[in-house]
């Protein structure tokens, strides 16, 4: 165990690479700091006076100023992301056979009755190892109360508003194509997590329907670039030796039945982003974690709130 007086004396220790101690000339006036080292060296396990927001933050630099990494992950990180989504999607399709099964909600009538006066109920599923990289599994679920399957269906469909319902993250959306069996659908998306990252995703799209109460969709990444100085004449997608791996593939999952006066909305996400950079688990980890979680929070609530708009 040791004290470090300020921060900077972390960032110019060797326990971290020359090209990143730089970034932490903003922290010369930062509280005492404690730190356990784990059994590699170069691991720091906790970190006593650092601020969930401040880990965050130099999570975020720490992760710019990382090596980069390949624009597409290992084979072996795509099998398991593949295997896995296969896997989640065979497990929808039995629950999507039969209404009394369709949802996964909480056994506990406590829980339910909270879900359905207004609290969502968000949770992290465990996932298998990819090599490489990190395989992240959500799933979140709300009570609209008063709304329709049809009426959210039409919500989902309804791709040019994405913008509107889906501000700020969804900066614009563009149908590249439509057949009857699926939509292929380019956003442009912002986020936000201390540092900004815009990205052009095209998803794979289709609807389905048990029953006019019961609904799902899926969505599945095809092609994901990172875009610097997005908005100005100098915009344009960064090279495969520039991205930062921020997210590789992204799998998303729409489940609605309506009953009990309202709407169930549940959705589940699956993602690849990179790996966690060796010795900076304690700054990146929270930062690279936080992002699915928030996404979908934000995507379920942004949800909500159109559908109550729309009954409005």
């Amino acid at each position: 165990r040791s004290t470090l007086f300020p921060y900077t004396t972390l960032f110019r220790s060797p326990l971290i690479p020359s090209h990143l101690r730089r970034e932490v000339q903003f922290c010369r006036a930062l509280p005492l700091l404690h730190c356990s080292y784990g059994p590699h060296r170069g691991t720091i396990t906790h970190m006593n006076g650092l601020s969930p927001k401040l880990v965050l933050c130099c999570g975020a630099l720490l992760l710019l100023r990382s090596p980069h990494v390949a624009a597409e992950p290992s084979p072996a990180a795509v099998s398991t992301f593949n295997t896995y989504a296969h896997t989640v999607e065979s497990r929808l399709a039995q629950q999507h056979s039969s209404p009394s099964t369709f949802l996964v909600l909480p056994d506990d009538p406590a829980a339910l009755s909270k879900l359905c006066s207004g609290q969502p109920l968000i949770e992290q599923i465990t996932t298998p190892a990819a090599p490489g990289a990190l395989l992240h599994h959500w799933r979140a679920t709300a009570f609209v109360p008063g709304a329709k399957a049809a009426d959210f269906q039409r919500l989902l469909e309804n791709f040019s508003a994405y913008p509107q319902n889906f501000a700020p993250q969804i900066v614009s959306s563009t149908v590249l194509s439509h057949t009857p069996t699926g939509t292929s659908l380019r956003l442009r998306t912002r986020q936000h997590h201390v540092i900004t990252v815009v990205l052009d995703t095209t998803y794979a799209v289709t609807f389905a329907s048990l029953d006019p109460t019961h609904g799902y969709s899926t969505s599945r990444s095809t092609r994901i670039d990172e875009i610097a100085s997005p908005g100005t004449p100098s915009e344009h997608a960064l090279s495969s030796s520039d991205e930062h791996g921020f997210l590789y593939r992204l799998n998303t999952y729409w489940t609605y039945e309506q009953r009990d006066g309202g709407l169930y909305l549940q959705i589940e996400s699956i993602s690849l982003t990179r790996s966690i950079p060796h010795g900076l688990a304690w700054a990146v980890q929270p930062y690279i974690e936080s992002i699915p979680r928030e996404s979908l929070i934000f995507t379920l609530t942004s949800a909500r709130t159109a559908l109550g708009h729309e009954r409005g």
